[in-house]
Order: C-alpha cells, then structure tokens, then sequence
C-alpha cells in the first residue's frame, strides 16, 4: 500500500516547500550507473525530499543557497552543499543544467583538490554527475576540472579514483580533451586502476583508455604505462566479464608497432587463439581482427600465431561464424599459409570490428 509523507525540505534553516511524497519509491537511484545512490549518508527519503524540492518554486533559491556554501569557510558546511549538489545531478538532466549555470562547476573543481578526502570524493562526484549532461561537458574542461581529476585518481579514496575515472571517461568523449587528458598524466593512472582496480574501476578505466587511444600519443603511453599486462590477463580469464571490453582496447592499440611487440611480450598470442576457439561470436571477431594487425607485416609472428595452432579454429570460424568474422578467418588462414609472401596491406584493409 502507498503511503503519502507531507513534508518540508530544510536545508541550514531554510524551508524550501511543503512536498508531498511517494514513500515506496525505492529505486530513486537506479538509473544511473556511475554515482552509487548507497554511498549518501542521507536518508531515502531525506533524498526524495531534497529531490523534489528541486521541482518548487524554491528550486533556484536551494541550488544558489547551495553554491554559495562550497565556498563556506566550515569543511562540514562544504561537504553537506557538495554532497547535496552531487544528489541533486544524479538523477535529473534539468538539474545539472541549473547547478553549472548557478557557478557550481569552479568551487567544486577546488573541493576536488582537497585533502579532505570525503569532500574530495564528494566534489569528484558531483563533478561527475554534471559531465552526465553534454552541454556542461565543455564547460567542466575549460574550467580546469582535468588536473584535479587525475590527482584524484592517484591519490583519493576509492570511490573518488573510480568517480575520476568515469568523469575524465566522460570529458574523453569530447574530441578535443583527448590530448589534454593524455597530457595530464591521466593514462598510467589509469592502467593501474585497470590492474588492480575492482571490478567498477576496471570497467571505467578500460572504457576511459578506449576513447582516449583513439590519439595515437596516447596509444604510445598506454603502452610504455604497461597496459599490454593486464590486457592480457583480463582477456585470458572468461570469469572476469571483461574480455570483451579489453579486446576491445587492445584493437585499438595494436595500430601502433610498440603495441603489438608488447602484446607479443606479454603472452597475448596464446590468449588470441584460444579466444578463436572458446569466445563468443563478438570475442572471436575481435580477436581474429586483432591477430590480423599483428601479422599484416611481421613473417616471424604469422609463425608464432600458426605454431600456436591457430589454422584449425580459424577454419571452423570462417565456416560458421559472422559473415565479418568468416571474412577476417579466411584473410588470416592465406596469410599463415604462405608467412613468407609479400606485404598483404590490400588483404587486411578491413580490419573494423
């Protein structure tokens, strides 16, 4: 049965509308995936009202009393109006917009670099939760929100180096903040959080090294940063839910000739082959696509890459798998069989996947 709470949002005093409420509402939170709703020291339905008050006529008043107190001179008054703001961007697109136009973005950039390390995790967030929104996106950047977030990922907590991870995923998709990010020192930062991360850092930080590879310098730093490491082991465990996202990474590494002689290093062609013979129908495309950049060139890997009996899955798939995968495994298999022709560029011109 639904009951109804009647009552007011205050926040330091001030009464922001009387708000009738749905108490049942227990999936408030659930639709977005990067800030987690358990982490607020707030009641669900402290939340709600909060929530809600942003829909009265007061709304505008809250969100500026609000800005006004991340520039307290208290730590607590500065971590109550950032935790606040962070709540108030999760959910609602309208609200991020209000809170970047209210001057939000620059104060909370400053809590970012904070050696509190709650109002550090904080400020991250809420500045994640404003870069949901793609008009503010340009605005965070501009506003010198990259350094701050890279210190973040080296030295916070672990929700705040996860929560950077995932802000600077998202600025990454703006095309211009790709060198700046990479410039910043953000790619080794991430490599880590992907070697050693859980499982929400390392899907954030694979996703964040897929965008900002696409920039060969970057590709250069992931690897000289040791990315080919846990690429490949990340690939080799089918329980780890990540083979997809790091053949992924790896495709768009391997362009460059430091990434396939690291990948060579590290055991990624017995990795690759068995991908070929037990991965899913996506996971086997890639991987051929992968094999292919390796061996376009290279005679001494096309015999690497058939010692590691990669003639017979590759068979099988160009009879059974996608028509892209079968095309891929038909290219692959005459390039083995003959390692030591010429240059085979205008075989393996198509490598999407």
């Amino acid at each position: 049965m639904e009951t109804e709470v009647q009552a007011n949002y205050t926040y330091m005093g001030r009464s922001f509308g009387d708000l009738s409420i749905n108490d049942d509402s227990s999936s408030a939170f659930s639709d977005c995936n990067s800030d987690r709703s358990g982490e607020f020291p707030t009641t669900s339905s402290q939340s709600r009202r909060l929530l809600l008050a942003c829909t009265s006529e007061n709304s505008d008043d809250l969100i500026r009393q609000l800005v006004s107190d991340l520039e307290s001179c208290s730590i607590e008054g500065q971590k109550e109006a950032a935790m606040q703001i962070r709540l108030l961007a999760k959910n609602k697109p309208e609200n991020r917009i209000k809170i970047a136009q209210a001057g939000a973005i620059r104060p909370l950039i400053s809590l970012i670099s904070s050696s509190d390390p709650q109002l550090q995790e904080n400020g991250v967030t809420a500045i994640l939760n404003l870069s949901l929104c793609d008009e503010n996106k340009e605005l965070i950047a501009s506003s010198g929100a990259i350094r701050p977030l890279v210190r973040a990922l080296k030295v916070g907590t672990s929700t705040a180096k996860e929560n950077a991870a995932c802000a600077l995923l998202r600025l990454s998709q703006v095309e211009e903040n790709k060198i700046a990010i990479g410039r910043s020192g953000a790619i080794p930062l991430l490599v880590n959080l992907l070697d050693t991360g859980n499982f929400r850092g390392k899907k954030d930080a694979s996703t964040a090294l897929y965008l900002l590879c696409s920039v060969k310098e970057n590709k250069i730093r992931a690897v000289e940063a040791g990315i080919m490491k846990p690429l490949v082991e990340l690939m080799a465990d089918f329980e780890s839910d990540m083979v997809d996202k790091s053949a992924f990474v790896m495709n768009v590494l391997v362009s460059v000739p430091e990434a396939r002689t690291a990948l060579v290093v590290e055991g990624g062609i017995p990795v690759l082959v068995e991908i070929i013979e037990v991965g899913s129908a996506r996971q086997k495309e890639i991987a051929v696509a992968i094999l292919l950049q390796i061996c376009e060139d290279s005679v001494p890997y096309r015999t690497m890459v058939s010692r590691e009996g990669a003639i017979p899955p590759l068979v099988a798939l160009s009879q059974s798998g996608t028509s892209r995968a079968k095309q891929k495994a038909e290219t692959l298999i005459e390039l083995l069989r003959r390692p030591r022709s010429g240059n085979a560029a205008s075989r393996t011109s198509d490598l999407s996947v």
